[in-house]
């Protein structure tokens, strides 16, 4: 994945730090490219193509990747609301959109607090791999490949948040922001269990 990958990761873990929700304009997934989006990979930390340990997330990185992530995560959510069919996957979907809004409000006034302007990591490509992932979910049939697809990618993808809390934190240079971030791991956690469970109804 991209440097932006693991960058969004590094984000996402942010957003979801506030314990809150995010989005009303996400149309930003992170879901795979292509009718498969099942295979779609997940942001991985530490990616030799994406983001890797030397490279430095400034807080205005952050704060973008931040808000990119809630936004995406929301969008998703919304997504599932209405096009997933198992209910657990609808009702994950509903978490994700009510906690990703409310995330994303709590970023955006935190970033106002600090008077700190989000900025876009080098290269980053987030916004037009989002799309991607997002027009990959609107273009895969309604039903069970789809529940699956779009569960699966969210397991892969919150852990993938997880293991980039660490980087995140250490990248972070205020306090609030720091502190943001470290109530992030019940809630992702959170989240990924509630995914791992509607995964295992879905089946293998």
């Amino acid at each position: 994945m991209s440097r932006h990958g693991a960058a969004l990761a590094a984000l996402v873990w942010l957003a979801l730090a506030a314990c809150g929700k995010k989005d009303q304009n996400a149309d930003t997934s992170a879901i795979g490219s292509g009718a498969t989006a099942q295979a779609a990979p997940a942001p991985t930390a530490g990616s030799s193509t994406g983001a890797s340990a030397n490279a430095t997330l400034s807080d205005p990185n952050i704060v973008y990747i931040l808000d990119q992530a809630n936004a995406a995560d929301s969008a998703r959510g919304r997504l599932a609301e209405t096009k997933g069919t198992s209910t657990d996957v609808k009702n994950f979907g509903r978490v994700m959109v009510g906690e990703h809004h409310a995330l994303r409000q709590q970023g955006q006034q935190l970033a106002k607090k600090l008077n700190v302007t989000p900025q876009a990591p080098p290269n980053d490509q987030s916004e037009a791999q989002a799309k991607t992932e997002m027009d990959s979910l609107n273009a895969m049939a309604k039903g069970k490949a789809w529940d699956k697809a779009y569960i699966d990618y969210e397991v892969g993808y919150h852990e993938a948040l997880m293991q980039t809390a660490t980087k995140a934190l250490d990248a972070a240079q205020n306090q609030e922001l720091k502190d943001l971030i470290k109530k992030a791991a019940p809630v992702v956690q959170k989240h990924i269990d509630m995914a791992k469970k509607a995964q295992q109804k879905l089946g293998s």
